[in-house]
């Protein structure tokens, strides 16, 4: 599984300091201090695509809205049938509140 292999204790050390900022702005400077703007822009348009897959818009239209490739909207929907859980724990967690 590729968990055993990314999941390293850098890794871990990395969640673990993600799970304990305490508001978004924090998030924020984190992540661009580690990301290039363009990786932050392709994780946010992933999670939108998750959404509207969630939503059952179909690709055509996700395409539209988003921008994202037909490529990106397709391994999306594989994590979200096949993967590890993350989007859709993060999708209940949007849902839950309201976003």
């Amino acid at each position: 599984m590729a968990d055993d292999k990314v999941r390293t204790d850098d890794v871990e050390v990395l969640l673990d300091t993600i799970v304990r900022l305490e508001t978004s702005d924090d998030a924020y400077n984190l992540l661009c201090d580690l990301c290039t703007v363009r990786e932050i822009s392709e994780m946010a348009q992933r999670l939108q695509v998750a959404k509207l897959l969630d939503q059952g818009v179909s690709y055509v239209d996700i395409q539209e809205r988003t921008g994202a490739s037909a490529t990106t909207i397709s391994r999306v929907s594989k994590c979200l049938n096949y993967g590890s859980g993350g989007y859709n724990r993060a999708l209940e967690d949007m849902d839950s509140s309201g976003e």
